[in-house]
């Protein structure tokens, strides 16, 4: 085959292929940008002991996370904006979630030694994240095989005891 032949018979050039989450909430919309968050942070939200607030907070700072290496440094007033609460309150919970040990703020000066916006390590998230995820997994194991036990012919639930009744003393 001649250079002439094998350029006529190539595959056409593919089309660029949308994204999962473009798929799901449209090219426009991704666009604007998106974060990601791990869905163990949403399911053990109690376990971490954060109300809608400050976890509303906390994904507000994590939208700044864009590099491992970079650490957030999201102003107050760009938060408060945001949420619609005052700066005063976003100091709160920002404290509240430092207490539990999920973040620590750093501050940050300029070249000229003025004060700028704090900077915020999330590396005690992470941390928690990960300590707890083990029992996130094996939760969800044994829900998956209690259900393919409940798909098998003939499983019957095991009936309770008076004990299993009575609950735990």
């Amino acid at each position: 085959m001649t250079e002439q032949n094998q350029s006529e018979t190539a595959t056409p050039p593919k089309k660029p292929r949308r994204s999962a989450n473009a798929d799901k909430w449209g090219a426009k919309v991704m666009e604007q940008g998106f974060c990601m968050i791990p869905s163990l942070l949403l399911r053990a939200q109690r376990r971490l002991h954060l109300n809608p607030s400050q976890l509303a907070v906390l994904l507000q700072i994590i939208d700044h996370w864009w590099d491992a290496a970079r650490k957030p440094y999201p102003s107050k007033k760009e938060l408060s904006s945001r949420l619609g609460i005052s700066e005063r309150q976003v100091q709160r919970y920002i404290t509240d979630l430092e207490n539990e040990g999920l973040l620590r703020r750093q501050e940050r000066y300029g070249d000229h030694g003025g004060r700028q916006t704090n900077m915020y390590d999330l590396q005690g998230l992470v941390d928690k994240l990960a300590e707890i995820e083990p029992e996130f997994r094996e939760a969800r194991e044994l829900a998956r095989k209690s259900r393919k036990a409940a798909a098998s012919p003939g499983w019957r639930p095991k009936k309770k005891t008076g004990a299993d009744k009575d609950g735990p003393s």
